[in-house]
Protein backbone atom coordinates (compact mmCIF):
# COMPACT_ATOMS: atom_id res chain seq x y z
CA UNK A 1 0.00 0.00 0.00
CA UNK A 2 2.40 2.61 1.04
CA UNK A 3 5.13 1.62 -2.03
CA UNK A 4 1.99 1.95 -4.17
CA UNK A 5 0.86 5.79 -2.60
CA UNK A 6 4.71 6.37 -3.23
CA UNK A 7 4.61 5.51 -6.46
CA UNK A 8 1.78 7.57 -7.52
CA UNK A 9 3.14 10.70 -5.51
CA UNK A 10 6.03 10.27 -7.91
CA UNK A 11 4.43 10.15 -10.61
CA UNK A 12 2.19 12.96 -10.39
CA UNK A 13 5.47 14.97 -9.28
CA UNK A 14 6.69 14.28 -12.73
CA UNK A 15 3.87 15.20 -14.56
CA UNK A 16 3.62 18.63 -12.81
CA UNK A 17 7.38 19.03 -13.50
CA UNK A 18 6.77 18.12 -17.48
CA UNK A 19 3.29 18.93 -18.13
CA UNK A 20 2.97 21.12 -21.51
CA UNK A 21 2.16 24.81 -21.03
CA UNK A 22 -2.07 24.57 -20.02
CA UNK A 23 -2.02 28.79 -21.85
CA UNK A 24 0.22 30.25 -23.78
CA UNK A 25 2.94 31.82 -22.36
CA UNK A 26 4.99 35.54 -22.95
CA UNK A 27 8.48 36.49 -22.26
CA UNK A 28 11.54 37.43 -24.50
CA UNK A 29 13.33 34.91 -27.31
CA UNK A 30 16.82 34.61 -28.31
CA UNK A 31 18.77 33.03 -30.62
CA UNK A 32 21.13 30.12 -30.19
CA UNK A 33 24.79 30.85 -30.04
CA UNK A 34 25.65 27.67 -32.17
CA UNK A 35 29.48 26.32 -31.84
CA UNK A 36 28.27 23.33 -33.29
CA UNK A 37 28.04 19.95 -31.05
CA UNK A 38 24.90 18.20 -29.86
CA UNK A 39 21.69 19.62 -27.86
CA UNK A 40 20.12 18.27 -24.42
CA UNK A 41 18.23 15.90 -26.06
CA UNK A 42 21.35 14.01 -28.36
CA UNK A 43 20.81 15.64 -31.57
CA UNK A 44 23.49 17.40 -33.41
CA UNK A 45 22.65 21.22 -33.41
CA UNK A 46 21.37 22.47 -36.45
CA UNK A 47 20.88 26.54 -37.33
CA UNK A 48 19.39 25.99 -40.32
CA UNK A 49 16.77 23.98 -38.68
CA UNK A 50 13.23 24.72 -36.96
CA UNK A 51 13.81 24.20 -33.42
CA UNK A 52 14.61 25.44 -30.15
CA UNK A 53 15.35 25.45 -26.41
CA UNK A 54 12.65 25.76 -23.39
CA UNK A 55 13.65 24.84 -19.96
CA UNK A 56 10.53 22.25 -19.01
CA UNK A 57 8.43 21.14 -22.26
CA UNK A 58 9.52 17.45 -23.05
CA UNK A 59 11.99 17.12 -25.93
CA UNK A 60 9.73 16.89 -29.43
CA UNK A 61 7.29 19.28 -28.29
CA UNK A 62 5.63 21.66 -31.23
CA UNK A 63 5.73 24.93 -30.08
CA UNK A 64 3.95 27.99 -32.40
CA UNK A 65 6.66 31.14 -31.26
CA UNK A 66 4.46 34.44 -32.59
CA UNK A 67 6.85 37.38 -32.36
CA UNK A 68 4.64 40.29 -30.78
CA UNK A 69 5.97 43.15 -32.42
CA UNK A 70 5.07 42.06 -36.01
CA UNK A 71 2.69 39.34 -35.54
CA UNK A 72 4.50 36.71 -37.52
CA UNK A 73 4.98 33.16 -35.98
CA UNK A 74 6.81 29.82 -36.79
CA UNK A 75 6.28 26.16 -35.03
CA UNK A 76 9.32 24.79 -33.93
CA UNK A 77 10.15 21.49 -32.16
CA UNK A 78 12.08 21.54 -28.49
CA UNK A 79 15.38 19.67 -29.00
CA UNK A 80 17.38 21.61 -26.15
CA UNK A 81 17.38 23.14 -22.69
CA UNK A 82 17.10 26.62 -22.17
CA UNK A 83 17.21 30.06 -21.88
CA UNK A 84 19.08 30.26 -18.44
CA UNK A 85 18.55 33.87 -18.56
CA UNK A 86 16.13 35.57 -16.27
CA UNK A 87 12.76 36.93 -18.46
CA UNK A 88 13.81 34.96 -21.62
CA UNK A 89 11.30 31.55 -22.25
CA UNK A 90 12.64 30.27 -25.19
CA UNK A 91 16.00 30.02 -27.71
CA UNK A 92 15.23 29.51 -31.19
CA UNK A 93 17.94 28.71 -34.22
CA UNK A 94 19.39 31.15 -36.55
CA UNK A 95 16.59 29.84 -39.05
CA UNK A 96 13.56 30.22 -36.90
CA UNK A 97 14.66 33.50 -36.05
CA UNK A 98 14.61 34.72 -39.67
CA UNK A 99 10.84 33.43 -39.98
CA UNK A 100 9.94 35.82 -37.04
CA UNK A 101 11.66 38.26 -38.30
CA UNK A 102 13.85 39.74 -35.69
CA UNK A 103 17.64 39.36 -34.78
CA UNK A 104 18.92 39.36 -31.06
CA UNK A 105 15.56 39.66 -28.73
CA UNK A 106 12.01 39.68 -29.57
CA UNK A 107 8.76 39.73 -27.62
CA UNK A 108 6.53 36.54 -28.14
CA UNK A 109 4.34 34.49 -27.21
CA UNK A 110 4.42 30.27 -26.95
CA UNK A 111 1.50 28.09 -27.39
CA UNK A 112 1.32 24.46 -27.78
CA UNK A 113 0.64 23.95 -31.64
CA UNK A 114 -1.42 20.84 -32.61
Amino acid sequence: MVTRLIAALCGAAMLFAFAPMAQAQSGIASIYGYKGGKTASGERAAPGGLTAAHRTLPFGTHVRVTNKRNGRSVVVRINDRGPFIRGRVIDVTPAAARALGFSGLAPVTLEIAG
